[in-house]
């Protein structure tokens, strides 16, 4: 029988053993993208209740929108990091198709690093945030709920997804190095 093929890009194919910290950072990453993908399942699955009750006994699960919507950014957060670590994002290589391997990896590891830049900054102003809604004690509106919990629990996802774009800058800026001594 004939095997699917894989398609495995230039990062993918010659990337080094990502070392100790590397390796902690990676097991860390999927770790909250399991956390992530499993807060999903189960805010699928109260959506589901809801839906039903709300159609067959009119008695949704209440407060469910508030529950989805602060549910559902902490789970997307969560999964950013693992994202970052198989270098995941979106990338547009039809203007760098000709350029060299070692140019590549310079605005590769010039885009990590303004990743996770930007990564810091919304890690630091979500804390931020998050502290202000605590102080002014603000509520969900259904469920008197404190909304500050949900904004801090994103503040890990966006700080571990800030070091994952600063690792794989640095891992990016190595192989560019060496690139630049092989030619």
């Amino acid at each position: 029988m004939h095997e699917p093929s894989v398609t495995v890009t230039p990062q993918q194919e010659q990337l080094p053993d990502r070392g100790p910290a590397g390796n902690l950072l990676f097991r860390l990453a999927q770790g909250f993208a399991l956390a992530g993908g499993l807060l999903f399942i189960f805010l699928v699955l109260m959506s589901l209740v809801s839906i039903v009750g709300r159609k067959l006994m009119a008695a949704p699960v209440p407060g469910d929108i508030e529950m989805l919507q602060m549910g559902t950014a902490v789970a997307s957060a969560a999964l950013l990091p693992y994202c970052e670590m198989i270098a995941g994002h979106l990338r547009v290589d039809f203007f760098t198709a000709n350029a060299s391997l070692r140019s590549r990896r310079i605005m590769d590891a010039v885009s990590h690093l303004l990743l996770a830049l930007v990564a810091a900054l919304i890690a630091w102003r979500t804390g931020v945030a998050a502290n202000s809604l605590r102080l002014v004690g603000e509520t969900s509106m259904m469920l008197s709920w404190p909304v500050w919990p949900a904004w801090a629990a994103m503040v890990p996802s966006f700080v571990l997804f800030a070091a994952a774009g600063l690792y794989n800058a640095g891992q990016e800026f190595r192989l560019a190095r060496s690139e630049g001594a092989a030619a």
